[in-house]
């Protein structure tokens, strides 16, 4: 079977970042209004006080510090606390197209190719800006890409879900080389009124060049030894914005419209399934934990990591094997892997074995067992 690699990344990260502090100061400010307003309700056991926030609290719940996101101002306003993102026309480049080829660019230019070695473009992401056109044909076109692409949604897992696709089209001949973008505006679908979540994201874009490895150029190359992808339906991850908004007599503006997770649950169901995952990716590769010296886990919860990092290893992981970056780029969904792998894979030697893993809504588990070559 033709043998596949990951010859680039790239990663987009927005201009603006919002600390913890920052972040409570609002929430704090608007819990302080909406109590005030609603004193006699709360007062007659109707409607139920917002409890104050706190940097400690956040740090303590997420190992988060701070997060990016494509606009600021508006979120840290108590009395909008969305962010202020102008729509554009139908003949402008979306600003989620936009921020893929940025990301897409730096791929390209590490993996030592350009448009005109691109056969498909796969967009695969938590929430599209919009429902059609796909995203990926606008990238597609932004970029000068001669080839096709499409869009796919497997919410946190959607970039290891994207890479086995991206594998299969090599391996079949459908494709020379495929670019995998993961572009996630997460500040748009999170509730920020919300004191359990309003924390929890950031946005980011990763882009992934995976292409035959006989044909590769790059000096960053990585040759896919396995993957294996896994989904078992839960409701303790839920957006149900979508199609249907229309039916909704009651308008959009619900929070189930909104992210929305029972935290405790995901974390008792989620971390063995992943940690689970890993070690049988591993073992279909025909290998050994023992030989592995990284992985790339999906960053959204630092307890969550240290959990399934201590299941597969059997201790505490060292901080250069399980590295994390959602301490300043927070839970940017099916980005949080690839900007681990991003910007913790130059120092390893040729031959070092790791494992890029995502996991999230659905439930959805994905692995990628990789080799530098």
């Amino acid at each position: 079977m033709k043998q596949v690699v990951i010859s680039g990344t790239g990663l987009f990260t927005p201009p603006n970042s919002i600390s913890n502090e920052e972040l409570v100061v609002c929430f704090n400010a608007y819990a302080e209004q909406f109590n005030a307003d609603n004193a006699d309700a709360i007062a007659a056991g109707t409607v139920t006080a917002l409890e104050p926030s706190s940097a400690a609290f956040i740090e303590k719940a997420s190992g988060i510090k701070a997060r990016y996101v494509m606009e600021k101002e508006g979120i840290l306003d108590p009395k909008r606390m969305v962010p202020r993102i102008a729509e554009r026309g139908n003949d402008e480049l979306s600003l989620q197209a936009e921020i893929c080829v940025k990301a897409a660019q730096q791929a390209l230019d590490r993996a030592g190719r350009t448009a005109a070695d691109i056969d498909m473009v796969l967009v695969a992401c938590s929430n599209m800006q919009r429902a059609y056109p796909a995203m990926a044909v606008e990238v597609q076109q932004a970029l000068g890409i001669d080839g096709y692409g499409f869009d796919m949604n497997v919410a946190c897992s959607s970039a290891t879900f994207g890479i086995q696709t991206a594998v299969a089209a090599v391996q079949s001949g459908q494709a020379r080389a495929v670019l995998v973008l993961n572009p996630e505006i997460t500040s748009g679908h999170l509730d920020w009124r919300d004191r359990d979540s309003h924390f929890i994201f950031g946005d980011a874009c990763t882009a992934i060049v995976v292409e035959a490895k006989d044909a590769a150029v790059s000096r960053h190359q990585w040759e896919i030894l396995d993957t294996k992808l896994k989904t078992n339906f839960s409701n303790n991850i839920r957006n149900n914005f979508g199609f249907m908004n229309r039916f909704d007599e009651s308008g959009i503006g619900k929070p189930d419209k909104l992210f929305k997770q029972q935290g405790r649950k995901v974390f008792k169901e989620v971390c063995p399934m992943a940690a689970a995952m890993i070690k049988e990716s591993i073992a279909r590769a025909g290998l050994q934990v023992e030989q592995f010296s990284r992985f790339w886990l999906h960053q959204a919860n630092l307890s969550m990591n240290q959990l399934i990092s201590r299941t597969i290893l059997g201790r505490d992981a060292e901080p250069h094997e399980a590295p994390v970056i959602l301490d300043t780029y927070a839970n940017t969904s099916s980005a949080g892997s690839i900007i681990a792998f991003h910007k913790h894979q130059d120092d390893l030697q040729a031959g070092a074995l790791g494992v890029i893993c995502s996991f999230g809504a659905g439930y959805s588990i994905g692995a990628v067992v990789v080799r530098k070559l």
